[in-house]
C-alpha cells in the first residue's frame, strides 16, 4: 500500500493524557533530512551532536501539575556502545497502572542497535527489536504460542526509538538531532509496543527559561502533537512538556 497513512499512538497511560499521530507508510519511513539552508541562530553554543555521557535519575510525570508516576533511568557506557534503561510506574485517572521498561542498546551517535521492553497493565507484554543497516527485526510476545514476529525497513539507520511511556528516550533523540546544522531535521520513528513505525521533525528553540532555570529547548512536531524538550548544561533530558495535555515529566 504506497499512500501515507495515519495512525494515532498513545504515548502516556493507555488512552488517558495524550496520544500524537504518526505519518507513515507500512513499509519504509522517512530519512533525517538536515537544512543546510536554516540554521539555528543559536545552534553554536549547545552542546555539540552524537555526544553521550553517563547519566541517571528519576523523572516525576505531571499531569495538570499532580504527581502521577515515577521513570527511573540510566544511561552507561557497555563496552564500545551505550545503554539506556529506564523503567515507569504510574496510575491513569481511571485508576489503571502502568509498568513500562526498556533497554536500549546504541552507539556513540544514538543509532539503535538492540531494544527489549516489557509493558504491563491488565495483561504484560514484552518484545525485542534488532536494528541493522536501516532495517529493524521486531518479535512481540503477548503469552500466545510464538511471537507476533514484524520487519521495517528505513531509509536511515539512525531511527528514534520512541516507546509508549518511556520517556527518557527523547534524551536520545535529542542526541539524533544535528545542532551544526540547525533548522528543521525530520527523523525515522519506531514504537516497538504498537509496532508502528512513523516520522518526526526537531527542531532547536535556542536557549529557554522554564521555571527559574535555563535550558536548551528542541521542539518536536508528529502530525497533531508538539513536544518540548529541555535540555541541560550537560544536554541530558531535564524536562518534557506536552502544551496541549498539560503533561509534564520533570527530572527531580
Amino acid at each position: 500500500m504506497m499512500q501515507i497513512l495515519k495512525n494515532t499512538t498513545r504515548l502516556l497511560l493507555i488512552c488517558c493524557l495524550f496520544s500524537w499521530t504518526l505519518s507513515f507508510a507500512p513499509a519504509a519511513a522517512s530519512a533525517p533530512r538536515k537544512s543546510e539552508k536554516q540554521k539555528d541562530k543559536n545552534s553554536k553554543s549547545s552542546p555539540a551532536a552524537g555526544v553521550l555521557s553517563p547519566d541517571k535519575g528519576k523523572f516525576r510525570i505531571l499531569l495538570e501539575g499532580k504527581i502521577i508516576g515515577n521513570e527511573d533511568f540510566e544511561l552507561a557506557p557497555s563496552g564500545d556502545t551505550w545503554m539506556a534503561r529506564d523503567s515507569t510506574t504510574a496510575h491513569a485517572p481511571d485508576g489503571t497502572e502502568i509498568r513500562a521498561s526498556g533497554q536500549l542498546r546504541i552507539s556513540a551517535d544514538g543509532t539503535p542497535l538492540h531494544y527489549e521492553w516489557t509493558a504491563q497493565t491488565k495483561k504484560k507484554a514484552s518484545g525485542v527489536v534488532d536494528f541493522s543497516g536501516g532495517k529493524a527485526k521486531s518479535a512481540i510476545d503477548l503469552g500466545a504460542k510464538a511471537p507476533f514476529l514484524q520487519e521495517f525497513t528505513f531509509s536511515s539507520p539512525r531511527v528514534a526509538v520512541l516507546d509508549n511511556n518511556l520517556y527518557y528516550q527523547y534524551g536520545i533523540l535529542a542526541v539524533l538531532y544535528d545542532r551544526k546544522t540547525g533548522g528543521k531535521q525530520d527523523f525515522p520513528v519506531l514504537i516497538p509496543q504498537d509496532s508502528t513505525p512513523g516520522s518526526i521533525s526537531v527542531v532547536a528553540l535556542g536557549e529557554q527559561q522554564v521555571d527559574g532555570e535555563k535550558y536548551e529547548a528542541l521542539r518536536v512536531n508528529s502530525t497533531d502533537l508538539e513536544i518540548l524538550l529541555y535540555l541541560d548544561k550537560d544536554n541530558h533530558l531535564a524536562r518534557l512538556d506536552v502544551p496541549s495535555s498539560k503533561v509534564s515529566i520533570v527530572r527531580q
